[in-house]
């Protein structure tokens, strides 16, 4: 909440400082303009009145610098309506200035250059012909206004919007991965039952010791739903440790991640449920174990990750590989990646399985 304010309040700063260099600047260039094609011109005339031209150039240009910030403002407070009512209200507000802009033209310049009553010997032809220029003028900056703040006004839908769908994308990861703990929960607990049914009741005990311990760790890492692959690893090597007291030595994991890799961004609890799954139908069925190779590396600034086993019992893994932890896994990338990944599962040469990950490398920490 209070980077969103911060992030607004230096919108406006940023709009501020760029209407002020704008006002300043343009009003200064019309008072050149103005010079060098209107009173420069005159000087050979001998009733040429130059000190009555400069102060009526002065006055001319603060009076448009002020009707020019009285339509910025305007423009600011309307800028939220629809689109064809802003831009019918801001040039029906630009018409009337103008109209004002330009009496107080005329009427100075009277007054100043000749000496004449505000409204002496005004004809139509001359306030039309001065009323042209002053609506030009007034349009001009209605249409520089227009465009810097509808501009900033669809930015901010903009950010809005994205702010949006980061919440609504977090949520579905955060609703994914709480799907996964009463599924994850239910085999760790229903292989300490087993453990318990063959009197291991050692086992048993050591295995509910690491699963709490597993827990412990994933309550401390609060409820992200994204994590790096280091602390994947991490949470990884727990779950291992837990499956290790099931198999002991028959289950051989062998863990090669490159180091530029470590801080990516992954979906959180991504690598458990496959691992889960080599234990499963890789591991379990077999009387000698098995092994389970993890690596992961970058290439082209995409992560890419492989889980392989060398289970002999591949075909009902592949079959069974879209389960609820795989479908799982398939739907975070998804959400997290908008589709931007590339999840196969494959046999390989070992007589097993090799999971395949790609996603964009990210390294940045989002929340």
């Amino acid at each position: 909440m209070s980077s969103s304010i911060e992030l607004g309040t230096q919108s406006f700063a940023n709009q501020k400082q760029q209407f002020w260099t704008l006002q300043v600047a343009g009003w200064l260039g019309y008072a050149l303009v103005v010079f060098l094609a209107i009173i420069r011109p005159q000087f050979e005339r001998p009733d040429f009145n130059l000190s009555g031209q400069i102060i009526n150039l002065f006055v001319e240009t603060f009076s448009g610098f002020l009707l020019s910030y009285i339509q910025w403002r305007f423009i600011r407070k309307i800028v939220h309506l629809p689109l064809k009512k802003t831009i019918f209200y801001s040039f029906t507000s630009a018409t009337t200035l103008g109209f004002i802009f330009n009496i107080i033209k005329l009427s100075s310049y009277k007054v100043l250059v000749y000496g004449q009553q505000w409204n002496e010997a005004w004809d139509t032809l001359e306030f039309g012909g001065w009323l042209l220029f002053s609506l030009t003028t007034m349009f001009v900056w209605t249409s520089i206004f227009f465009i810097m703040l509808y501009n900033t006004r669809l930015q901010r839908e903009h950010e809005k919007l994205l702010k949006a769908r980061t919440a609504a994308k977090d949520a579905e990861l955060q609703m994914l991965r709480y799907q996964l703990n009463p599924h994850f929960m239910f085999n760790t607990m229903n292989s300490i039952s087993t453990l318990i049914y063959k009197f291991e009741n050692d086992k048993a005990n050591e295995m509910l010791d690491k699963l709490c311990e597993f827990f412990r760790y994933t309550l401390d890492r609060g409820e992200r739903s994204v994590t790096t692959l280091q602390k994947e690893l991490e949470l990884l090597k727990l779950y291992i440790s837990i499956e290790k007291v099931r198999f002991g030595e028959r289950l051989k994991i062998h863990i090669g991640i490159d180091s530029e890799v470590q801080e990516c961004q992954l979906p959180y609890m991504l690598l458990q449920p496959i691992v889960e799954n080599s234990v499963k139908y890789a591991v379990e069925p077999c009387k000698d174990g098995g092994h389970i190779h993890i690596k992961s590396g970058c290439k082209d600034n995409r992560v890419t990750i492989e889980i392989i086993d060398d289970g002999k019992d591949q075909k009902v893994q592949v079959r069974n590989g879209l389960g609820i932890g795989m479908t799982n896994t398939r739907a975070r990338l998804d959400a997290m990646f908008n589709g931007d990944y590339q999840f196969e599962i494959a046999e390989n040469e070992l007589g097993g399985t090799t999971v395949s990950i790609s996603f964009p490398m990210i390294t940045k920490v989002s929340k």
